[in-house]
This record gives C-alpha cells, structure tokens and sequence, in this order.
C-alpha cells in the first residue's frame, strides 16, 4: 500500500479525496496547512505528496521547497483553482510531477498518481551506478547530489535524471523531443519552459569545471560537452 501525504485545506473536498484514494489502496495522511503537513513530512516517509497550492500559514509552493530539502526523492503533484499559467510553470520548475486543475476527475488523478509511482520505482531500479565522474564532479544517482572538494549540491529527483540523461548521452547533440520525452514525459510547452529552467540550474551547478558546458543548438537540442 502506498503512503500519500495530503496537503489540503477544504475539509470536505478532503474527505471525498480520502476516501477515494483509500479506496484504490491508498494509505492517506491528510494535513489542512501547509506548516502541518511539513511537520508531519519531518516524521514520516511518504510514496509521494499532493498538496494544494492556496493554504493558509505556507502555501504549496513554500512547502514544496521545504520537502524538497528533507527529501528530493519524493514526488510531488500539485493541486488548485487556479488556472494561470505562471503558476503552472512555476509548479513545474519547483520540480513537481504534475500540475491538477481543479475540478478534475478522481480517476484521473489516481492514473496520474499510479503513473508517477511506476516512474520513480523505474528509475530507482535503473540507477545500478551509485557514483559516476563528471570532470571534477563527482555525482551521487542514490544521494541525488553533486560533490566537488567539499561543497555538495543537493540535487531534486528531476534534477538528477536529466544530468544522468544528459551524461549518458554526451558529447553529441540530444533533441528537445527526446529530452522532453525521457525526463518530463511530455513535450508540451509547459514541459518546454521547465526544462528551460532546469537546463539553467545545471549550468550553473557545472560553472566551476571549464570543461564542461551545455551548448544549446536554438529549436533544435543541446549538448553536453565534456572536454576529457
């Protein structure tokens, strides 16, 4: 059974939530702020999160930052009224694994849920190299790190699969497609600007190694160069 933190504060859109993700075996916690659902995440180990963007004391996105901290493994999907676009990039670049419009059917947000789950297992099963060299850097695939003499990056799960993408297929051009597809699992625009985002973050968690850059070819796809 997989353990689901629930950040939510309406009471009875919660309970209705609840029991249908008990309902398809879903071990739930509910939290109506966002500071109790942080303190309760402190305690806990959690499968993945949902939380509402709009609540009171810290919003979702505050305390997406906060669990990212404490543990960059767990997925995090995001739930809310509003339909701005800003804000759904913003989810995005934040790192979370999905972005739920309210209203919205349950059904599909236990297929969406389910799909994430069989991801993260995925790509925990795949990472059989726990340490790999990257010029100076040394890169954690199970810490979700990057080390250099004694500084350490704390990396979140998306940040870590597309450095190992982008390593495996260096030195040679990757399309935005192929990127999109194997990472975010989506090639839509709001996909497009997350990577964008994320593609910025790792530049400059690469800036103090001359030899490695990330050269990018416009509308086309990038590079990660590595000068051995």
């Amino acid at each position: 059974m997989k353990k689901i933190l629930l950040a939510e504060d309406d009471f009875d859109f919660s309970n209705v939530l609840i029991q249908y993700l008990q309902l398809h075996d879903f071990d739930v916690v509910w939290a109506e702020d966002g500071v109790k659902a942080l303190e309760i995440f402190k305690k806990n180990s959690f499968d993945i999160c949902i939380l509402d963007v709009m609540m009171p004391k810290m919003d979702g996105f505050l305390l997406a930052e906060e669990l990212i901290k404490i543990n960059p493994e767990t997925p995090f999907v995001f739930l809310t009224a509003k339909q701005l676009k800003e804000d759904k990039i913003k989810g995005l670049q934040l790192g979370a694994d999905d972005y739920i419009v309210k209203p919205f059917e349950v059904e599909e947000l236990i297929l969406r849920l389910n799909n994430i789950l069989k991801r993260s297992e995925l790509n925990f099963k795949k990472s059989t190299v726990q340490e790999i060299s990257i010029g100076k850097y040394i890169f954690d695939t199970k810490r979700l790190c990057l080390k250099k003499d004694n500084c350490k990056q704390q990396l979140t799960e998306k940040e870590a699969l597309l450095i190992e993408y982008l390593y495996q297929n260096r030195n040679q051009l990757i399309k935005r497609e192929a990127i999109l597809k194997n990472i975010w699992k989506n090639d839509d625009y709001f996909s497009g600007r997350s990577m964008d985002v994320f593609i910025t973050k790792i530049r400059k968690y690469f800036q103090e190694d001359k030899n490695i850059s990330i050269e990018s070819t416009r509308f086309i796809g990038l590079e990660f160069k590595i000068k051995e």
